[in-house]
């Protein structure tokens, strides 16, 4: 049969599991009842060993009768912490404060769609197919870098990975060379300083007005310290002081996000908020507390491998295809592709009509299920065509 045929016949189940799924989702690291639906559905197929590389995630593979390269597909099965809030779904999350608000739902589908086909066509595939169905990838240090440390992934030759994004219309592919998201790192400051009245702020050492100033000095580390050509972003997002109008307090305790894309770029961020902290804090007088966290690595593209998943791309889809900028967004694909030679793409799900326009993260997003064959299709061909 032909394989586009196929493709198009696992669509009402790619649907209906994408639907099932939707309606029982479950947070990082807690995903017992969604792997174990995935492992079920994967022991109706033929031709896939299975396996638990950790508690809650899955891995099949698919071994061909040619000879071949090891290609692993990577599809994300966690959900968040948000009360969805659409009323137009009858398959809505049935989980109080629970919803799969970012499409993992629908890349778990999309990777059991293109298990099926795969596995139904042993004959026609070169080498070996991993079908990594990944835990946790909404919370650091994520899902991906468990699955990496088991060493099961060390000797794939290729990793692909996907994305159903509502900043990109229905239809559209979106794929780029090079880095294509950031590195996502986070920090906390605590600042000691000496609590006082209002009105005689002199015998005080006020944290407030060393918080301030700190949150300035971290904006001329991306303006004045780092290229404009290099992407860097510091985000205060939290900043707690106080309990009364007429009182100085004592602390005041600040976290937000860092992103950058270069390792180096990294390490000099990092250093120089330190740095800042401790300047503004020495001249007031005042003790502190910063911690950095590293988060995901950003995912950078193999530049000859994602040549080659545009070449696929374009032949599915012709000019649907287009080149997607660096997003600063966080991703913990970035732990596979830093060992393995990997591509990761953008799949348009976004439809003004149906109201899927939501962005990520929101408690009424919703993707266009007409994008899932996009999807399957670009998994299955990129299995069959990287593994000669």
């Amino acid at each position: 049969m032909d394989m586009f045929k196929q493709i198009e016949q696992v669509l009402p189940a790619v649907i209906q599991w994408r639907r099932t799924m939707h309606q029982h989702p479950e947070l990082s690291f807690e995903e017992y009842w969604t792997s174990q639906y995935i492992e079920d559905e994967l022991r109706q197929m033929d031709n896939i060993e299975l396996s638990r590389p950790t508690k809650t995630s899955v891995l099949g593979i698919i071994k061909g009768k040619k000879p071949g390269k090891k290609i692993g597909l990577r599809a994300d099965i966690d959900a968040l912490p948000i009360q969805e809030e659409r009323d137009d779904l009858d398959f809505a999350s049935t989980k109080e404060g629970v919803m799969h608000a970012c499409g993992h739902d629908g890349h778990a589908a999309m990777l059991l769609g293109a298990a099926r086909v795969l596995s139904q066509n042993v004959d026609a595939i070169s080498g070996e197919i991993y079908l990594i169905f990944q835990h946790a990838e909404e919370a650091p240090p994520g899902g991906a870098q468990e699955m990496v440390a088991t060493g099961l992934f060390n000797d794939l030759d290729f990793v692909y990975g996907q994305h159903l994004f509502t900043p990109i219309p229905i239809g559209k592919i979106g794929i780029t060379k090079g880095p294509i998201t950031s590195n996502s790192d986070t920090f906390d400051l605590l600042i000691k300083g000496r609590g006082g009245h209002a009105s005689q702020p002199e015998d005080s050492v006020d944290p407030v007005i060393m918080s301030t100033q700190i949150i300035n000095q971290f904006q001329t580390i991306v303006s004045r310290m780092t290229s404009p050509l290099d992407s860097v972003v510091i985000s205060t997002t939290q900043f707690h002081a106080g309990s009364a109008t007429n009182i100085i307090p004592d602390t005041a305790a600040l976290q937000g996000s860092v992103r950058t894309v270069q390792q180096e770029t990294r390490e000099l961020v990092k250093e120089k908020m330190e740095k800042a902290v401790a300047s503004i804090c020495d001249l007031y007088g005042a003790d502190y507390e910063f911690n950095f966290q590293y988060g995901y690595d950003a995912v950078v593209n193999d530049e000859e491998k994602t040549d080659a998943v545009i070449d696929i791309a374009t032949k599915l889809f012709g000019d649907r295809v287009f080149n997607y900028p660096l997003t600063m967004g966080g991703e913990d694909f970035g732990a596979f592709s830093k060992i393995i030679p990997g591509t990761f793409i953008f799949i348009g799900a976004r439809n003004e009509e149906k109201s899927y326009d939501y962005p990520h993260h929101h408690p009424k997003f919703a993707i266009d299920e007409d994008s899932l064959i996009d999807g399957v299709s670009m998994m299955v061909h990129v299995a069959l065509e990287m593994g000669k």
